[in-house]
């Protein structure tokens, strides 16, 4: 097995811990499709629709998880999952993984910055944006440089901010619900009576499907535990952990968010204009919601932009890594940085935040969608992957009890997984608004495998059978 391969020889310091990942991961996750998305969704859906729309997004998520965590302990590198599909798959997916992934990221990089410099005018409306948007791009770019672990812990406290929001928002929003907290106005605690008030599915199963994109979309970001495997003390004890953790709580956040939301804010009611968040908070009376809520979408902002960073670093570390870019990328410090790739990184969110003040309604659109979906893609290709990797585990003669974490009820877990993931992608074609991400990933992805053919007719990938040693 070649040297830059083997996670042996990784030239990452391992000093990500498992309380790193877990909020790394839930910092990814828990952003402003929760804050402002779900008040959306169930004026559409209903409530009842809304939590069945959300368990099967959790489900979801699990099936993926556990694929990937088989694949992380296995084989715990840097880059992970692009680095699954091309040895598993095919050199070209595992090449456009990766880049669909780092477009996601940077994507969401660009527009980060814009909207921190949104949320700062709220408090300083006389400060232009593009003042904020600097100021926090240099203070993203330092976290990211200076150390991993300073990355890590930077991400642990924006992250730690937002889960102790959700939590007094949960424990607050049930005192209400059930009259241990009086409404502002005087009314009555609704209990769950606005669950069913429309009744169980007012506008039927088809807008359940709809939101079942939107949900994949909102729990994407769980996946950043692979990408950190290859920095991370004692990745197989520290992996299966991370991810069982993470997940029960995304599902006790998102549920138990959601059912607050849905109790208190009727269906007719719910929508985009305002935050669900500040309308449940203003029912309750508590003082400065709008700013309470201001403050913590800021902080969602700056965790997934100090993620994208990251994320997107590490994608051209590790695409350089497998020698499909230039050795300039695979470049790693004495502090275990890859310091030109998050430059190159940076300055491609620097664009993409350019995109959207330039051409809103063009290319920062078409990257938008396609960003959304890579992460579907993403996750199809997770199940993909693992599916492979336990066929070649047994044929090679190895047993089950060689593999430190095993995901279960294999095969069914990577197929069900990857139906679901595909019945997302199926659905963005029937939703007007979300069908641009079809027109332009698609093409993408074939401009991407062309792009691996025409450049990499000579060279080859190590064989799977060979990359299963590590295992």
């Amino acid at each position: 097995m070649s040297e830059q391969n083997n996670p042996s020889q990784d030239p990452f310091k391992r000093t990500m811990k498992a309380r790193h990942l877990v909020m790394l991961s839930l910092g990814g996750v828990i952003g402003t499709g929760l804050f402002f998305n779900t008040g959306y969704i169930i004026s559409t859906t209903g409530a009842a629709g809304t939590l069945l729309a959300y368990l099967i997004g959790a489900f979801v998520v699990w099936l993926v998880m556990v694929c990937l965590g088989e694949l992380s302990v296995a084989m715990p590198e840097t880059g992970a999952f692009h680095v699954y599909a091309a040895r598993y798959l095919s050199p070209a997916t595992g090449y456009t993984v990766a880049w669909l992934y780092w477009l996601t990221w940077t994507v969401a990089l660009g527009s980060s910055l814009t909207a921190a410099g949104f949320c700062m005018q709220y408090w300083f409306p006389q400060v232009p944006v593009w003042i904020w948007c600097l100021v926090f791009c240099i203070a993203i770019y330092l976290l990211n440089v200076i150390s991993t672990r300073f990355f890590a812990e930077g991400e642990f406290w924006f992250s730690l901010i937002k889960v102790i929001t959700i939590i007094a928002f949960i424990i607050l929003g049930a005192g209400a619900m059930f009259g241990f907290i009086p409404l502002k106005d005087g009314t009555a605690a609704p209990g769950l009576s606005n669950l069913t008030a429309h009744g169980w599915l007012p506008n039927g199963v088809l807008p359940i499907l709809m939101t079942m994109v939107a949900v994949n979309f909102a729990f994407s970001g769980t996946e950043l535990i692979g990408i950190a495997a290859g920095e991370t003390q004692n990745p197989q004890k520290v992996l299966p952990l991370a991810i069982r953790t993470t997940v029960a709580r995304l599902i006790i956040f998102f549920i138990g968010t959601v059912l607050v939301l849905a109790a208190l804010i009727p269906m007719d009611q719910a929508g985009i204009v305002k935050s669900p968040f500040v309308l449940v908070f203003e029912k309750i009376g508590i003082p400065w919601a709008a700013d309470i809520i201001n403050f913590v979408i800021l902080t969602a902002i700056l965790s997934a932009a100090n993620s994208g960073l990251y994320a997107s670093g590490r994608m051209l570390w590790s695409l350089a890594n497998e020698n499909t870019l230039p050795r300039a990328f695979a470049r790693v410090n004495k502090r275990g940085v890859p310091l030109f790739a998050i430059t190159m990184s940076m300055i491609g969110g620097l664009l993409a935040l350019f995109s959207s003040v330039i051409a809103p309604d063009t290319v920062f659109v078409a990257l938008s969608a396609i960003s959304g979906f890579a992460v579907v893609a993403v996750w199809l290709s997770i199940c993909a992957s693992h599916f492979m990797f336990r066929r070649h585990h047994l044929q090679q003669g190895k047993s089950l009890n060689a593999l430190a974490y095993r995901a279960p009820l294999y095969p069914l877990t990577p197929i069900l997984g990857f139906l679901l993931c595909l019945m997302a992608c199926i659905g963005l074609a029937f939703d007007p608004t979300q069908r641009i991400a079809l027109w332009c990933g698609i093409p993408f992805v074939l401009l991407c495998y062309g792009a691996y053919h025409m450049t990499h007719k000579n060279k080859k990938f190590p064989e799977a059978e060979e990359a299963n040693d590590v295992a």
